[in-house]
């Protein structure tokens, strides 16, 4: 029996056999680079035609413009349906692996910007799910040079996730409250005073506790203006919990986001601060790392 060395390898996909052509790479810098004057130029004409096609999707929602400008409207969703195609085509033939892409976040964005068009030759109406094209506007970011700021965008997703447990316990306190005080105010009120049920019990004592306030139902009894007045102070203090919480899951994350120092060799970052080795690769991170 031979060695694992001598076992023969599982054969690569067509994907990843794929080499970048001259002009391939041409077609990637110029669609997935930002960095040179064709790759920004691209991207900016990219967005403008994004923001184009929204605008269009809007005013077709609208029924005096649709009624006036049909065939116009039609004849630019069609136009701009079929440029997202072929810019989705050629992303998924500038890439060495296709598949790779097509699965990525915004290459299912990009996909999902033109199907709605098509299905709408089946499903009338459903055109008006174009309105996603609205996330890939996200490429903005890469546009101006904003990346960095993804960063702390996955710090305030990092706090959240570790806020989850004590929001969910907040969250559950807060519905048994208005369950309680909802169900009295039926009591107190009663139908005559639109308290019809306890659900619009329920109803009126989260408007009340969120200070919206609409004033479609109102207590009238002192009682029950008693306890309006006691759920709107409860709403104050309950509305500033779930901010700190999450302000100090912030904290806690910031704090522990590591050191931001680069692996010399991978690049990687992010190390935790007393790290020695680099995560991802093991070379020393000591500042006088050997060669």
């Amino acid at each position: 029996m031979g060695t694992f060395d001598q076992l023969p390898m599982s054969r690569p996909s067509a994907d990843e056999e794929r080499p970048l052509t001259p002009g391939r790479a041409k077609l990637y810098d110029i669609i997935f680079e930002a960095d040179t004057p064709a790759g920004k130029a691209f991207d900016v004409l990219l967005l403008a035609a994004i923001f184009l096609s929204i605008v269009t999707v809007m005013l077709e929602s609208v029924e005096s413009v649709r009624a006036e400008y049909r065939g116009l409207l039609n004849g630019l969703e069609w136009f701009f349906t079929l440029l997202f195609t072929i810019e989705y085509v050629i992303r998924l033939l500038s890439v060495r692996h296709a598949s790779r892409y097509a699965t990525s976040f915004f290459g299912v964005v990009d996909l999902l910007a033109t199907a709605p068009t098509y299905l709408s030759l089946l499903f009338p109406g459903a055109q008006t799910l174009l309105i996603i094209r609205t996330l890939r506007l996200l490429r903005v970011f890469r546009v101006f040079k904003m990346a960095r700021y993804l960063g702390e965008a996955r710090l305030l997703v990092d706090a959240l996730k570790a806020s989850r447990a004590k929001i969910t316990v907040f969250l559950g306190a807060v519905l048994a409250v208005v369950t309680i005080l909802g169900s009295v105010m039926y009591l107190v009120e009663g139908p005559e005073h639109g308290f019809t049920s306890i659900p619009r019990g329920m109803y009126w004592a989260i408007v009340t506790m969120t200070t919206v306030g609409y004033g479609d139902i109102a207590p009238e009894t002192v009682p029950g203006q008693f306890i309006a007045a006691f759920l709107m102070i409860l709403g104050y203090g309950i509305i500033a919990v779930p901010t700190g919480i999450v302000t100090v899951e912030m904290a806690n994350a910031s704090r522990n986001r590591g050191d931001r120092q680069e692996c010399s060799r991978c690049g990687a970052n992010a190390h935790d601060a007393d790290a020695r080795y680099c995560k991802a690769c093991g070379r020393l991170l000591a500042l006088e790392d050997p060669a």
